[in-house]
């Protein structure tokens, strides 16, 4: 797999990278072991951004990551957050963005993955309270004590990330971009970015499984499946939202590739390094083969005649969850 610059400071990732969230929370039960072969699968395939964050689990997704590369931490861009309090119990308390809960919180998360140093640390959520001075503040002291190597923020709006740059500069920002939400290309963010120098890590890649064109019935997800309130796969909504996949499907088929890999070399042209989340070797190796697929200028345009920014139905979260986004 192909190797790029993550923004311009210098750091270098597998130009897809891997999220592990659904290994441990919010999309139904997980097998540790087949997580751990698909972990050793991605690094065997050059995916090297291993994406985590302690409040996923909490903890537990953290924990998994540590003993994945046990022995091994040098094969991996490990990528964790902090912003998002709890206890060391995992009573989830809010956000939480100043100094000294990031300082806290990272020395429980080199803990947790047992290791001296993170190699991207990211503000996972803007806290309103805190100015996002002083979060960064504390975050480029992190990085003055070799604990950590590079900082990003997640969903932030572009005069945040303008602040923050300002105070140390961001090696990334983490935000929802795919066919599914292009919003980043109409709020200024994207402009910003380019603007600054700084990388797009790209999450939910394949619209929370939409874009895989394997969904078909919401009422298949598990019990605990946190996309059972999500307002995308809600009534019509869902039925609006399936229009778009089919005709992605479609696009695919011409093209003779599959949905999914359609959806992440579209991420990938725009620019942006898409972590997929998986929990399962052959999904793994089917995103990854989308770093081998060329769109051809042609190809984008009849993507973006089926999919431009606003085909989508429905907020990207339910209400209580959106408010705490664009910060």
């Amino acid at each position: 797999m192909e190797i790029r610059a993550l923004g311009s400071q210098g750091l270098k990732v597998g130009a897809e990278g891997l999220g592990l969230m659904g290994m441990s929370a919010h999309y139904g039960a997980a097998d540790e072991g087949e997580s751990l072969a698909t972990i050793d699968r991605a690094l065997e395939l050059g995916v090297t951004l291993l994406d985590t964050a302690e409040g996923y689990g909490p903890f537990r997704n953290e924990q998994l990551l540590g003993k994945a590369l046990a022995g091994r931490r040098d094969a991996a861009v490990v990528a964790t957050k902090t912003g998002v309090e709890f206890t060391d119990e995992g009573e989830f308390l809010g956000l939480n963005g100043s100094p000294e809960y990031i300082r806290r919180s990272a020395d429980r998360s080199l803990r947790h993955l047992g290791t001296d140093h993170i190699d991207l640390y990211y503000l996972h959520r803007v806290d309103p309270d805190v100015p996002i001075e002083d979060s960064v503040g504390a975050m480029a002291e992190l990085v003055a004590a070799g604990k950590v190597r590079h900082i990003g923020v997640c969903e932030a709006a572009a005069s945040t990330i303008a602040r923050a740059h300002a105070v140390h500069p961001l090696t990334a920002v983490q935000t929802e971009y795919s066919l599914f939400e292009r919003g980043i290309e109409h709020d200024g963010v994207r402009d910003t970015l380019r603007d600054l120098g700084i990388g797009l890590v790209a999450y939910s890649p394949l619209g929370r499984g939409f874009l895989s064109g394997a969904i078909t019935d919401p009422d298949d997800f598990a019990a605990d499946d946190f996309r059972r309130t999500d307002p995308r796969f809600q009534g019509e909504n869902f039925g609006r939202n399936m229009a778009v996949v089919d005709q992605v499907r479609r696009l695919a088929a011409e093209k003779g590739v599959t949905p999914s890999q359609l959806a992440l070399a579209w991420t990938l042209r725009m620019g942006a390094v898409p972590i997929p989340g998986t929990k399962r070797r052959r999904y793994l190796e089917e995103n990854a083969a989308a770093t081998a697929v060329a769109l051809t200028d042609a190809d984008l345009v009849s993507i973006d005649a089926v999919a431009p920014h606003g085909a989508v139905s429905g907020d990207r979260y339910a209400p209580e969850l959106m408010a705490a986004l664009n910060g």
